[in-house]
């Protein structure tokens, strides 16, 4: 077995990947992917509401904000070893704190973005075959000067690894490993253009259905994957719930993983595995909790169908 395709592949299928277009590949990726942690004595995040800061400085409130925040369970690098090679990256300054620094974000901040950096490319460096997505989506509290910031940290932390912009489809992992690249960022800013390494949002699409209704998700994301892009972009299949303010209202104990992700996620599983990768296939699928279900060797397993594909192909 070898590391490919972000999990363990047959060597016998490995130069047929590795031909493959990414936009093609069926790849598993985390909603909100560095929420594992998150601070409940840090300030409320600048990504709330008037009212939600207000309230928050009632302690208790911080602690019930905190089971709504978190989506993962775990770090990057557990992440990384399940499988994970997308993920869904939130930012912002910290308002009121001397000098750029930027942290991860979801209501309450997590840990510093460097830090998170780091631990990704530590395993990089251990797995130099290895090609991840860094999908920075959405920025709060951030000027030019935190933006530089921040990009000059992602430059810092992976140099030569870092895939600059091309044309999508010449995205394979051959190409991947002739340039010695194991990382694409994805920057939904205008500042992306001052840079070659900086992939503009558009290439990565992640409509959302915003429900937290589990059979109105799964006709969403069929939807969406009827639409999605033929030519041109990757394309991300969000399977997540949303909670509402009455959801969070009727189950504030609960908080996410009780009370919207257990009972649902066995069903988007078998979504799941109802699908296929390919041109109209699912490219990227994300997921709250990833490691509670078998995602993993389910993305693995319809990966090998295109290699079944191309076998048929070969004999017809």
């Amino acid at each position: 077995f070898v590391y490919c395709l972000g999990a363990k592949v047959r060597y016998a299928g490995k130069a047929f990947f590795s031909k493959i277009k990414y936009s093609w590949l069926f790849f598993l990726g985390s909603h909100d992917s560095f929420s594992y942690w998150v601070d409940e004595k840090s300030p409320v995040g600048p990504d709330q509401a008037t009212a939600i800061k207000r309230l928050a400085r009632i302690s208790l409130v911080k602690k019930i904000m905190k089971k709504w925040s978190v989506t993962q369970n775990l770090t990057f690098k557990e992440q990384l070893e399940g499988g994970i090679r997308y993920f869904d990256l939130r930012v912002s300054s910290k308002p009121g704190e001397i000098g750029q620094e930027i942290y991860f974000i979801h209501g309450l901040f997590g840990i510093k973005v460097w830090d998170g950096l780091k631990e990704i490319n530590t395993f990089l460096e251990q797995h130099p075959k290895e090609v991840i997505f860094l999908d920075f989506n959405h920025f709060y509290a951030m000027d030019d000067s935190h933006h530089f910031f921040l990009i000059n940290r992602i430059q810092s932390a992976f140099g030569s690894k870092l895939c600059s912009v091309e044309c999508v489809e010449y995205v394979t992992l051959e190409y991947m490993w002739e340039k010695k690249h194991q990382v694409l960022i994805f920057y939904h800013s205008p500042l992306y253009q001052e840079y070659p390494f900086l992939w503009p949002g558009n290439k990565m699409p992640a409509p959302w259905a915003n429900t937290t209704n589990v059979h109105k998700l799964l006709q969403f994301l069929e939807t969406t994957l009827e639409e999605r892009s033929r030519y041109g972009t990757f394309h991300v299949s969000q399977a997540i719930l949303t909670p509402r303010v009455k959801t969070i209202a009727r189950h504030l104990i609960r908080g996410l993983k009780n009370t919207l992700v257990h009972r649902n996620l066995p069903m988007i599983l078998n979504w799941v595995k109802a699908q296929k990768p390919g041109v109209m296939g699912v490219n990227i699928i994300t997921s709250d909790f990833v490691e509670l279900v078998d995602f993993a060797a389910t993305v693995i397993a319809l990966n090998d169908l295109l290699l079944e594909d191309d076998e048929s192909a070969s004999t017809s």
